[in-house]
């Protein structure tokens, strides 16, 4: 492991057993579950109730406000439970439970539009409103809005992210390779619907071949260039992309659209294409499921809802005792408590760490090394946030522009006393923005 001052870090990538691995569709399970809250913002609100028969694509979830996202069902079946089940990010959320048919029948009005470059943007933001669609980089964020900028915001550039720099995963390197049209054309979608004539999709050197079909698949598109970034990490996270594409950096404080860019991950990109040009949501994604702890790894198209369990038993299963399994990167991924969780919209990979693999090590004082301070790619201070959380001091963070942290976790990576410090930011960070929450609504 190499480590570059204020750049992040170099961590052996073990992308090379799935990487070339073709898509594969899993098989249908038996149940699935749907959270009414899979995006940043409002939670769903159901459209259906027990005992009720639903069709795949059928929408079974409302948007609870602008910001937020619709889900629908993705196979045919019946309505067997609404309620609270168990959510990756380790709480409960308000779910839909499907029973499936195995008839995976779809509704009938499915429509699209073929000459979707010439519809007007509103008609288009509806579209993909309607479909659900979220960032499936992971972050969550409802696509409609932020291809809805301010009025004050001039967008000039779209970023379409391929740059997967998380360990183990290689989903969106596969949709690249085997969706490479589907990527340029959801491109040409977002860059129509916020009238730029810039674009960029940045693409780590490690992915020869994404690289080139997608080069193969801009064609003679002048308008959009492909980006070859240098591999390391977090190379995919929006301001180092912004700042290595464009030379431009974002504010503390601000985002992309501060400084006249939209980014979009590649997935995104191909939802964005599939609603509008065939009416089908956001209903199955692409997931990397890796690790030393499951007997096939590789790529697969999962419907959203699929319980862990599922897709652990369609790879074959366990190698040995598992130790860890973490939904999303060894990185910025969360690990889980139990099978009974399902795959969302923002699931970009399965890990599954076998017991031998998972270091047990009580973590120790923090020794000033300042590693951690040079790793940082916001070139913030982590050890201080570290003892800041310790000492019960959080208020005092905010000065130190903590909410910038965007989690990566390269400190906690670099870090020879083990200490959680990205748990230690995170404790630190709700607490933070639970006190602006309070005082707004004082």
């Amino acid at each position: 492991m190499r480590t570059i001052a204020g750049e992040g870090i170099h961590p052996k990538d073990e992308k090379d057993r799935t990487l070339s691995i073709p898509i594969k569709e899993i098989g249908l399970p038996e149940k699935v579950v749907i959270p009414l809250s899979q995006h940043i913002g409002a939670p769903c609100k159901p459209l259906v109730k027990i005992g009720d028969r639903v069709k795949k694509y059928q929408k079974v979830g409302e948007a609870g406000g602008f910001v937020s996202a619709p889900v629908h069902a993705p196979t045919s079946g019946r309505v067997i439970a609404i309620g609270r089940f168990p959510h990756p990010s380790g709480n409960q959320s308000s779910s839909v439970v499907i029973e499936a048919d195995g008839e995976d029948q779809p509704i009938e009005d499915l429509q699209g539009y073929e000459n979707y470059l010439s519809m007007h943007p509103k008609d288009l933001r509806d579209i993909i409103f309607n479909a659900g669609i979220v960032g499936m980089g992971g972050a969550t964020f409802p696509t409609h809005v932020k291809l809805s900028p301010p009025k004050d915001k001039k967008i000039d550039t779209v970023i379409l992210n391929g740059a997967e720099c998380e360990p183990y995963l290689s989903a969106d390197n596969r949709v690249m390779v085997e969706m490479a049209e589907e990527v340029v054309e959801g491109m040409k979608i977002i860059m129509h619907i916020l009238g730029v004539k810039d674009g960029y999709i940045g693409i780590e050197d490690d992915k020869p071949e994404a690289i080139d079909m997608i080069k193969k698949a801009t064609g003679s598109v002048s308008e959009i260039k492909v980006s070859v970034l240098p591999k390391k990490y977090p190379q995919g996270a929006e301001k180092q992309l912004i700042k290595n594409i464009l030379n431009r950096e974002v504010p503390s404080g601000g985002l992309p659209m501060d400084v006249g860019v939209v980014v979009q991950n590649v997935g995104t990109a191909v939802a964005i294409y599939r609603a509008v040009r065939y009416g089908i949501p956001l209903v199955d994604r692409i997931v990397t499921v890796a690790g030393h702890g499951i007997k096939q790894m590789g790529n697969f198209k999962v419907p959203i809802g699929t319980l862990l369990e599922h897709v652990i038993k369609e790879c074959g299963g366990f190698t040995d005792e598992p130790g860890k399994i973490i939904f999303g990167g060894p990185m910025m991924g969360i690990a889980q408590y139990t099978l009974h969780v399902p795959v969302l919209k923002g699931t970009s990979g399965i890990l599954i760490m076998p017991r031998k693999e998972v270091l047990v090590e009580d973590f120790r004082a923090c020794i000033r090394c300042g590693r951690c301070v040079q790793a940082c790619p916001i070139r913030l201070l982590p050890n201080m946030y570290s003892t800041l959380a310790e000492e019960g001091r959080l208020e005092e963070a905010e000065k130190y522009y903590i909410l910038d942290c965007i989690e990566c976790g390269c400190c906690t990576y670099v870090c020879p006393s083990r200490r959680p410090i990205v748990h230690q930011i995170r404790y630190i960070k709700a607490h933070v923005k639970k006190k602006k929450s309070s005082s707004k609504v004082a």
